[in-house]
């Protein structure tokens, strides 16, 4: 069976896009003492690296930042494995009170931000938790909606969002898989 692919983010649409939302990640937060980033696994760490660079950047100071890993927080985990692989979840900061933006690359269903959200409830309590997404590609199953968006698209039931970042088969790049 062949796979049909069709590129609709190349690397220098990717950075264009990472910039306009950690731009807005700014915009909204005018005290970055109080933001920090959590990317969920795997795309998602690589994402909220690239926006904290930015920010850091743009505002001249770093923001916190961590890993996530939601596999086991999941509601539908036994419907994808058996065996979930378990990555390490890597928060060096306090959660309370502070203003928590959750990157990932792609959005969907919104099961995936809701295991997010209760995974880091068991760090303590946020302030905010805001959503930065690289790709809205509808279909929601759950009432949860990005804060900041790079882009927003509709694709068919069987068809499927895929992120390539530097060092995967592709470069930086999204690309529709059929």
């Amino acid at each position: 069976m062949t796979v049909e692919k069709r590129v609709i983010m190349n690397s220098q649409e990717m950075e264009l896009a990472l910039k306009r939302i950690a731009l807005q990640i700014l915009e909204k937060n005018p005290v970055l003492a109080d933001v920090a980033l959590v990317g969920i696994y795997t795309c998602g760490v690589y994402l909220a690296e690239r926006i904290g660079a930015i920010i850091c950047e743009q505002a001249g100071t770093t923001v916190p930042s961590g890993s996530l890993d939601i596999n086991l927080y999941r509601d539908d985990w036994s419907l994808m494995t058996q065996n979930p692989v378990v990555k390490t979840t890597d928060i060096p900061f306090d959660v309370d009170n502070v203003d928590l933006v959750l990157v990932d690359d792609v959005i969907f269903t919104g099961r995936t931000i809701r295991a997010a959200m209760d995974a880091i409830m068991d760090y303590g309590r946020p302030n905010t938790i805001q959503l930065a997404v690289l790709v809205d590609r509808g279909g929601r199953e759950f009432p949860i909606q990005p804060d900041f968006t790079g882009m927003k698209t509709a694709v068919q039931p069987d068809e499927r969002i895929q992120v390539r970042l530097t060092g995967q088969e592709g470069g930086n790049e999204v690309v529709i898989e059929r």
